[in-house]
């Protein structure tokens, strides 16, 4: 009879064991899509093909990519090698390696949030603004391309350019203001 007993206790042991394992596996080979889906969040947030990332409990999480690629949505988007923040309902705070264009200057996003997604919109904190986008565009994952080098180099002469004409044309106007205060003393 204690043989029995013990064998029985050993079966429920072994079943919950086993029941421990898969619970283990099942969270660890779900995927990154799985979890933005899971917290409120749009799957197309991060292009196609992720295959590795580490989440931990806190919800911090880093995404690695094969490469550095470029998604267009209504924006265009970079996503560096590896992508990182904390992941919680609704938002990613704490945000790294995705930067997202407006105009020929680059933008590094921050935060990304949906504070009410009957709204259909989503929120991207590129520091000093806000900008907002239709939550449709980012259901399905994107392809991405891949970065070259001579591609960001391009867009970084351009954004120099730009602000080298900024800065002289404030220079000139703020000469024109001198010259004509020279005059009337």
């Amino acid at each position: 009879m204690l043989q029995h007993f013990c064998l029985g206790q050993f079966s429920a042991m072994f079943l919950l064991l086993l029941c421990s394992i898969f619970a283990v596996l099942s969270t660890a080979e779900s995927s990154i899509y799985e979890v933005l889906e899971s917290h409120g969040l749009p799957r197309g947030l991060l292009p196609k093909g992720v295959k590795n990332f580490t989440l931990d409990n806190s919800g911090k999480f880093v995404v690695h990519l094969d490469q550095a690629c470029n998604a267009k949505f209504e924006n265009e988007f970079h996503y560096d090698r590896n992508v990182s923040g904390t992941i919680s309902y609704g938002q990613i705070h704490a945000l790294s390696g995705i930067e997202a264009q407006d105009l020929f200057l680059w933008f590094p996003v921050k935060d990304i949030r949906v504070d009410i997604p009957s709204s259909g919109l989503i929120y991207f904190n590129v520091g000093v603004v806000s900008k907002q986008f239709s939550l449709s565009s980012f259901e399905t994952p994107r392809d991405c391309t891949v970065v070259q080098l001579m591609d960001l180099q391009d867009d970084m002469h351009i954004a120099d350019a730009v602000s080298k004409s900024q800065s002289e044309e404030l220079r000139y106007k703020f000469d024109q203001g001198n010259i004509g205060r020279k005059a009337i003393l």
